[in-house]
């Protein structure tokens, strides 16, 4: 069966067998047993294990399937839907696709389009939910800045809060096709960051011109959190930068917190690939 994925390493098209990708070069990629295969070369790692380690993304996966970012997967499931009805038999790729979360309302929402779908992602134990979530998909441990797909292959591209690569992204988009780009609000978390930082800051916000994109339409996607439970809250913080950055002081102080109501904000870009 045809693949989705190209070689990383010659870029000829990949053949998908029960248990491995080939190329006709004879380049071969094993099929983990979780379901997504490895197309990261080693000069393409800068570390032994990259992406999310498994704490991180068993607590990200566990706040997401609790529904508290359903709005923001509900807007980009409509967005993404109305606009690939100009597309027959869509193909979506979610660049920085984490344990799959969104990847799944995609497909649900696409159903019938017969989409065809596929994820990257550094991270590994993320894959591994992934591939689970969405068995119908294709997922590739890859490096955004360098995707894995043919040119002009994908109709769809999507990226929530994931590198970005806009001249990839370009690459891989075929003419007309869609870009939908996810970024906090300026005053997303704002009453988390208040407990965190002695002199919180608001997001940067504006509106970014890419190279072989035209910009469309930004839809702006406000909510409340009403965590009841410590859990929640830290995982909410794991999920976000502030995770790398944040004194322990402050980490303390959110430790402390049984819960915590706060706004949440997403402001969601579409551009279309000219």
């Amino acid at each position: 069966m045809k693949s989705l994925f190209r070689c990383p390493l010659c870029a000829a098209p990949l053949e998908r067998e029960e248990r491995r990708w080939l190329c006709p070069n004879g380049h071969s990629f094993d099929r983990a047993a979780a379901g997504y295969v490895h197309l990261l070369p080693a000069n393409q790692k800068h570390s032994k294990d990259p992406g999310d380690d498994k704490a991180m993304v068993a607590a990200r996966s566990a706040f997401l399937e609790k529904g508290f970012y359903r709005p923001l997967r509900d807007a980009l499931c409509l967005a993404v839907t109305e606009y690939a009805v100009n597309f027959p038999d869509p193909v979506l790729l979610d660049s920085g696709c984490g344990e799959g979360w969104y990847t799944a309302g995609l497909f649900q929402a696409l159903r019938k389009e017969e989409p065809k779908i596929a994820g990257v992602d550094l991270s590994r134990a993320a894959l591994r939910r992934a591939a689970k979530r969405v068995p119908e998909g294709e997922f590739a441990v890859a490096s955004a800045y360098h995707l894995p797909l043919p040119d002009q292959s994908v109709d769809v591209l999507v990226n929530i809060f994931s590198p970005l690569a806009a001249e990839e992204f370009a690459r891989v988009l075929r003419p007309y096709g869609l870009f939908c780009y996810a970024v906090p609000a300026a005053r997303h978390l704002w009453e988390m960051k208040e407990v965190l930082y002695e002199k919180p800051y608001e997001n940067p916000v504006k509106r970014e011109e890419y190279s072989g994109f035209l910009w469309m339409d930004v839809k702006e996607i406000r909510f409340t959190l009403n965590l009841q439970d410590n859990s929640d809250i830290m995982a909410l913080f794991r999920m976000t930068p502030y995770a790398w950055k944040t004194p322990k002081e402050g980490i303390a102080r959110l430790e402390m917190l049984d819960q915590l109501t706060c706004q949440a904000g997403f402001d969601l870009h579409l551009y279309q690939k000219i």
